[in-house]
C-alpha cells in the first residue's frame, strides 16, 4: 500500500493545474478589491474608529460601500455586532417577513442552528413561528438535488421569500453554483416577480469570479470569520442586495430610526478592510485544500462530496467515514496539528443551535474561524467529517497526513 506521505505527493502533482487555476481566479477576485478601494478613495484615516453610537464613522460607511461594490450589490451591511452567519440570516427573515408570510426553503432542510430561528426546533420563544410566519420547504429528490419539478410550481400568493442555502450544510448533497442560483431566483420570479430571492452565503464568497447578486438574487448574508474575513476579522458578519432589504434587515439589527446608521467599531475598521483585501487569497488556498483532502481520501476509498478534481462551489469538503470512532480520530489529527491549542483532544459536546453533539477540531487565532482550517461534524450517521479552510494549502497537507493516520492507527 502506498504511504499516506507519497499519496499525498501524488495529489499534490496530479492537482497542480487545478491549483493554477485557482490562481487565476483569485488574481481577478483580488483586482474587484482594488478597484473598489481605489474608487472609494480607501486611505488610513478610514480605520480610525468613533466610540459609543457609532455615529458618521466614516471607515464604517466606506466599508459597507465599498462591500457593495465588491459583492455586486446596491448596498450592503458589514458589522462586528453580527455574532454569526445566522444572525446576519436572522436580520434578513426578521426584518423583511410579517405575521401571515411564508418563507419557503428550496434545498431541503436548512443549516442545523436556522431550525429553532424559524421554530422548526425548541420553544418556538421569538422564532418565525412565534410570530406567525409560516414556513414551508421542499425536499430534495431521492438523489440529493434540487426539485425543479416541485419548484416550478412552489410560489403561492404569501410566499414572501425562497430561502436558497448555497453550502450543503451537514448535508450530502452538492453546494450550489452561483449559475444554478441564476435558474433558481428565474423560476420563482417567474412565478411571482414580487417573492424575495434571499441567499445564506455562507462558505461561498470568492469561490466563483461572480456573488449570486450577479444573477438576481435579491439579498444575501454571511460570516466575516468565514470567507469574507480573510482570516483576520475578529467577528462580524453582512448583509448584501438591494438598497431597501438591506436598510430593513439593519433595523432589525439596530432598531427602526438608527438602521444602518449605528454600530461602533471598536477600532476594527483596518482590520475589516484589511481582511476583505486577503479574502480572495485565503478562499483560494481553501479551495486547494478542499481538492487535496477530497483526492486523498477518495483514494483511499472513502466516499467524498465534492468528487475529486470537480470545480468547487464552496469551501466544504465532506469525508463520509462511516463509524463514530473514526470521525473523532479525524478530527484528533486535524487539532494535532492546528496552531493554536495544539495539545487538546476534541470531545463531542453539545453545541448551542446544533440538534445533535459535534466533535469540532478547530485550533484557530479567531475562535470559531472554521476558514482557518476545522473539521467537524455530528454524532449521527453516516459520521461525516465536514473540512473547511485553510490559510494555506501546505497546513491541509500537514493536517491531513495526521489525520489520515489517525483513522489508520
Amino acid at each position: 500500500m502506498i504511504s499516506i506521505t507519497k499519496l499525498i505527493q501524488k495529489a499534490e502533482t496530479e492537482l497542480s493545474s487545478i491549483f493554477g487555476e485557482i490562481d487565476a481566479q483569485v488574481k481577478e477576485n483580488l483586482k474587484k478589491v482594488l478597484t473598489a478601494f481605489r474608487e472609494h478613495r480607501l486611505g488610513a484615516h478610514h480605520f480610525a474608529s468613533v466610540s459609543g453610537y457609532g455615529h458618521n464613522d466614516q471607515g464604517r460607511e466606506t466599508l459597507d460601500q465599498v462591500f457593495a461594490q465588491v459583492m455586486g450589490a446596491e448596498a450592503a451591511l458589514v458589522r462586528v455586532q453580527i455574532v454569526s452567519g445566522t444572525h446576519a440570516i436572522a436580520c434578513a427573515l426578521f426584518g423583511l417577513l410579517r405575521p401571515g408570510d411564508e418563507l419557503l426553503a428550496v434545498m431541503g432542510a436548512p443549516y442545523d442552528t436556522l431550525e429553532e430561528v424559524i421554530g422548526k426546533r425548541g420553544n418556538n420563544q421569538g422564532s418565525l413561528r412565534d410570530y406567525q410566519i409560516q414556513y414551508r420547504e421542499i425536499d430534495l429528490t431521492e438523489q440529493g438535488s434540487l426539485n425543479w419539478d416541485g419548484l416550478a410550481k412552489a410560489i403561492k400568493p404569501q410566499t414572501r421569500m425562497v430561502l436558497i442555502q448555497r453550502s450543503c450544510g451537514y448535508t450530502w448533497r452538492e453546494s450550489l453554483s452561483v449559475a444554478e442560483i441564476g435558474q433558481i431566483v428565474a423560476v420563482v420570479k417567474q412565478q411571482n416577480p414580487e417573492t424575495i430571492c434571499f441567499v445564506d452565503n455562507c462558505y461561498g464568497e470568492f469561490v466563483d469570479a461572480i456573488e449570486p447578486t450577479a444573477v438576481g438574487v435579491d439579498l444575501m448574508a454571511g460570516s466575516l470569520i468565514k470567507n469574507p474575513g480573510g482570516t483576520i476579522v475578529t467577528a462580524g458578519g453582512y448583509l448584501a442586495g438591494k438598497a431597501e432589504l438591506v436598510a430593513a434587515a439593519a433595523c432589525r439589527l439596530t432598531a427602526p430610526g438608527i438602521g444602518i446608521h449605528g454600530g461602533a467599531t471598536f477600532d476594527q475598521n483596518r482590520l475589516l478592510f484589511q481582511g476583505l483585501f486577503l479574502a480572495p487569497q485565503m478562499v483560494g488556498e481553501a479551495m486547494k485544500g478542499s481538492h487535496l483532502i477530497s483526492y486523498v481520501c477518495a483514494e483511499l476509498g472513502y466516499e467524498v462530496n465534492p468528487l475529486p478534481l470537480v470545480k468547487r462551489r464552496d469551501l466544504i469538503q465532506g469525508v463520509k467515514l462511516g463509524s463514530k470512532a473514526k470521525l473523532k480520530a479525524f478530527c484528533r489529527g486535524i487539532q494535532s496539528n492546528s496552531p493554536v491549542g495544539s495539545y487538546l483532544e476534541p470531545i463531542p459536546a453539545p453545541m448551542p443551535g446544533y440538534e445533535s453533539e459535534l466533535v469540532m477540531a478547530g485550533g484557530t487565532f479567531i475562535d470559531g474561524s472554521t476558514s482557518e482550517l476545522s473539521a467537524d461534524g455530528p454524532l449521527r450517521e453516516p459520521y461525516i467529517a465536514f473540512c473547511q479552510g485553510g490559510t494555506h494549502w501546505t497546513h491541509v497537507a500537514i493536517a491531513l497526513e495526521a489525520a489520515i493516520a489517525e483513522i489508520h492507527d
